[in-house]
């Protein structure tokens, strides 16, 4: 009867509907709108099932001895390209960075052919800088030192404590500071909103992975100590090191390469990124600009000059006329800015913006001569006519790969990208091609 009722309510009109109803009609009514409500929560309660599930990534870290950890900082068999970071070019080496793990050691001695010597694990590496027969390398929080006068028996020496800021986790996850980190066993985990909102453990923590860096004219032309790439946070100038943590810039000497000195420390900003020194200057790229220091004084460098831009990730380089700023959105920088800042350098202490490119996602580059190349991300490597530097123009672009970085020096370009690492011939620009690739495998 009800439900007859409720067919006939629907089969009337409006002004049907007004008409006085009976106490019978507003009885049947009342548990017609019960039933309906509970229907009604009965699915919203399953739609908010649904919504408040969450699926994540938890890693319980894998901890090894400090000893035992050192011990295998040397010259290991070579092993598989996974997560390919920072590059370092010294003569014939090429030294990659596998993120969080240690460095390739690379025999370039033939581009066309390069080959993998050797693997030397360092836990929670991310950069790398070389000084005649010494690699210096961050393991988390500290430097270590490596003699690499063999790069293919190379051997730990020391390390110095504390050097940058602890990774952050997340979570309230502190890692034990008398042992190293040197894996991570993950998997994924899906929870109830609630429950994921109240989960906390000091064994577990939410995974996010680093962020996992140009030669010719660049690096202020010393070549001695071999080439970074524009990602670096490590750089050597004769002999001084300078490294950069999250807000600090600091001076080693290393005149004695197997002993460093620090002999200053300066506060800078914070978010800063990256260092790429050009004479007697360091040309520093933060999320908030391109800071310029003196370092005629190799042991106190001095703010000369700054370029200020909306927040964005960016590496600098500069051939001592123009500095090329790529500035990206995504990770920490959080801006929706992608493009390439060409800056006039005329007046140093006041640099001047000159004019924007637009790109997709830049993240590195290098210069060589009138050649400017730069990782665009997804969007692959692109290589442009720099002669004038408010009018560049696209030669070529390699799609099909996302790149991070590169090295341009005497007509081979190393790029770094997320699937492995390329080099290319440029010594003809209208047929730069490609001559050979380590492919990732994962």
């Amino acid at each position: 009867m009800e439900f007859s009722f409720v067919a006939d309510l629907k089969n009337k009109g409006a002004t049907e509907l007004l008409l006085p109803l009976s106490n019978c009609q507003i009885a049947v009514m009342r548990k017609i709108s019960l039933i309906l409500f509970a229907l009604t929560a009965l699915w919203l309660q399953s739609c908010l099932k649904d919504k408040i599930m969450h699926t994540y990534t938890i890693a319980t870290p894998v901890y090894a001895e400090k000893s035992v950890v050192y011990a295998n900082i040397k010259s290991n068999n070579p092993q598989a390209v996974k997560q390919p970071g920072k590059i370092y070019l010294y003569g014939n080496y090429i030294f990659l960075n596998e993120l969080d793990k240690g460095v390739h050691v690379i025999d370039n001695s033939n581009p066309d052919a390069p080959v993998q010597k050797a693997f030397i694990n360092i836990p929670g590496n991310i950069d790398i800088v070389v000084k005649g027969n010494t690699l210096y390398a961050d393991l988390y929080s500290d430097l270590v030192v490596v003699d690499i006068s063999n790069p293919l028996a190379a051997r730990f020496i020391k390390f110095l404590p504390n050097i940058f800021p602890s990774r952050f986790y997340g979570n309230g996850f502190i890692a034990d500071s008398t042992r190293v980190i040197v894996d991570w066993i993950k998997r994924d985990t899906t929870v109830r909103y609630e429950d994921y909102r109240n989960w906390y453990s000091y064994d577990m923590v939410m995974l996010s992975s680093s962020a996992p860096q140009s030669g010719t004219s660049g690096n202020g032309g010393i070549k001695s100590n071999g080439i970074a790439g524009s990602m670096a946070r490590f750089s050597v100038v004769n002999d001084y090191m300078y490294c950069l943590n999250s807000h600090q810039l600091r001076s080693f000497d290393i005149s004695n390469a197997v002993d460093p000195q620090q002999v200053s420390s300066v506060t800078m900003p914070w978010n800063i990124e990256t260092i790429y020194p050009f004479r007697d200057k360091l040309f520093i790229g933060s999320t908030m600009g391109m800071f310029i220091y003196n370092i005629s004084n190799p042991a106190t460098p001095v703010q000369e000059g700054v370029f200020q831009h909306a927040m964005a990730c960016d590496p600098v380089i500069t051939d001592g006329v123009y500095a090329y700023v790529t500035l990206r959105d995504g990770t920490m920088c959080n801006r929706a800015l992608n493009q390439l800042d060409v800056v006039d350098l005329a007046n140093i202490s006041s640099p001047a913006l000159r004019r924007s490119y637009p790109m997709t996602n830049p993240h590195g580059l290098s210069k060589d001569g009138n050649l400017l190349f730069i990782c665009d991300g997804r969007d692959g490597l692109k290589v442009y006519n720099a002669a004038d530097p408010v009018n560049i123009a696209l030669i070529k672009q390699f799609k099909g790969m996302e790149t991070y970085d590169a090295i341009a020096w005497n007509n081979n370009l190393l790029v770094v990208a997320k699937d492995g690492l390329y080099q290319y011939n440029y010594s003809n620009r209208d047929n730069i091609a490609l001559r050979s690739k380590i492919t990732v495998n994962r």
